[in-house]
């Protein structure tokens, strides 16, 4: 039996994974995955596979119906996104696939309060400038009763709203599937972009769907204050980066921390690249080492029960 491993956080740790496939009598094969790999890669990788643990791949119908026509018999999608898998024509094929939600949401949320206080105190801007030979002493913004747009009140974003509130911020969350009734008293509900004009803060930890693409755009911008801070660590798509781009260069926006991108990794012509006050990460929010192998060990298990291969 083969299984093909393309998500990049497990990849890094493949040695710690190997000896439980290697126990099952079973095959892992690791190629070398930067972010994703393409569509076409995969239509004539995968057929050769009995199981794929996706990263952020295009696991389409395609690629799916490629792999069914060939050894493919379940798929696990590592982590939480799930916008890049078609879930419904993996089970037309008859394929079983799930994903391992609930598993990153505290590591995440590290790293988007991180970006809040850095966008706030321009940390980054200030190690780059000494590190040129400067000295500067920006002045920045006290985080105590500062207004944090949340879109998005899952697993990662409750979990953001405890740090926030730890840090006396106030907070207006999005989320239609909210439960009102179990917010925090500093937590406010609200339907997107409604009370965008409060923010201080915008940041997005929702999932991608085809109902939210390009949700903070030019017209959601213009209703923000000016000199609001975006930060995105859930999914590049989210956000009109064109739209934002010229909100950055009209300085609307003060500045953006970004872990995810529309194109990944980013493109080397982007005018991002040009803009000091931000920050850039390399869609990379969940990976720590505990995080990965709680999710790698987890995505084993399914994938293992998909293929009838019993649990040691």
């Amino acid at each position: 039996m083969r299984i093909l491993l393309t998500c990049p956080p497990m990849l890094g740790m493949q040695d710690r994974f190997r000896p439980l496939f290697a126990a099952k009598g079973i095959e892992l094969y690791c190629p070398e995955v930067v972010q994703t790999m393409s569509e076409e890669q995969l239509i004539t990788l995968l057929p050769d596979f009995d199981g794929w643990i996706i990263g952020d791949d295009p696991a389409t119908r395609r690629v799916f119906a490629a792999g069914r026509q060939g050894r493919l018999k379940a798929a696990v999608k590592w982590g939480i996104g799930v916008d890049n898998v078609d879930f419904a024509a993996a089970g037309e094929l008859g394929i079983p696939i799930a994903n391992t939600p609930l598993m990153f949401g505290q590591e995440v949320a590290d790293v988007a309060m991180s970006y809040v206080v850095a966008l706030a105190r321009q940390t980054f801007p200030v190690d780059r400038a000494i590190r040129a030979g400067g000295w500067p002493k920006p002045r920045g913004m006290s985080l105590a009763g500062k207004t944090m747009a949340l879109v998005g009140f899952g697993d990662i974003g409750s979990n953001l709203a405890r740090r926030a509130l730890a840090a006396d911020m106030k907070l207006i969350a999005y989320d239609p599937a909210i439960d009102v009734a179990v917010l925090p008293p500093s937590v406010a509900a609200a339907t997107w972009p409604q009370r965008l004009e409060e923010a201080d803060f915008i940041v997005l930890t929702c999932s991608l769907n085809p109902g939210n693409r390009h949700m903070l755009g030019t017209a959601e911008l213009a209703l923000a204050k000016a000199g609001v801070r975006v930060i995105n660590v859930a999914r590049g798509p989210l956000i009109d980066e064109a739209a934002l781009i010229s909100a950055l260069q009209a300085e609307r926006v003060h500045s953006a921390a970004l872990d995810v991108f529309e194109l990944e990794p980013l493109p080397a012509a982007s005018p991002l690249r040009a803009m000091e006050r931000c920050i850039f990460g390399s869609h990379n929010g969940s990976n720590t080492e505990d995080g990965v192998i709680r999710a790698s060990e987890r995505a084993t298990q399914l994938l293992f029960g998909f293929l009838g291969i019993a649990a040691s």
